[in-house]
């Protein structure tokens, strides 16, 4: 991480009980209850909140990277977010994640030219880069 930064804004929550708990961020917007994955749980779950972190961030990347060859972003942009949680004897845990991103009235060449780009700047591509396998798809 780069000494000379400015911290635009820092996240807090406070979660009990794992994955069939109670998240609660400090600001109370974000409280819910946590389920495991394919239970009968009411609550979310963290591949889900962070599939909608990711596809909420890579849409505003994805601005960025309209913005840079001088067009706007649709209006009606949307991404499918879908992050899979893994398990391999070699690996154990793991996950891996799949993008597909519409971009209505573009080009499909030219929305998988800003989704690639957007790929490169969004702070959760970075943040998973090498970490995580990731198939980013104009559709």
């Amino acid at each position: 991480m780069s000494v000379n930064h400015t911290v635009l804004y820092t996240a807090k929550t406070f979660t009990t009980g794992g994955r069939e708990g109670h998240a609660r961020s400090d600001d109370n917007r974000l409280d819910l209850a946590m389920s495991l994955p394919g239970s009968d749980g009411t609550g979310t779950n963290p591949e889900q909140l962070f599939a909608a972190g990711w596809s909420a961030c890579f849409i505003g990347a994805m601005g960025r990277a309209a913005q840079e060859r001088g067009i706007r972003l649709p209006a009606d942009a949307a991404v499918n977010a879908e992050i899979s949680l893994n398990n391999s004897p070699e690996e154990g845990f793991f996950l891996s994640g799949r993008l597909q991103v519409n971009l209505p009235g573009l080009d499909l060449a030219l929305a998988q030219a800003i989704a690639d780009r957007a790929h490169h700047i969004c702070p959760y591509s970075k943040a998973t880069r090498g970490n995580l396998q990731a198939v980013i798809t104009a559709v």
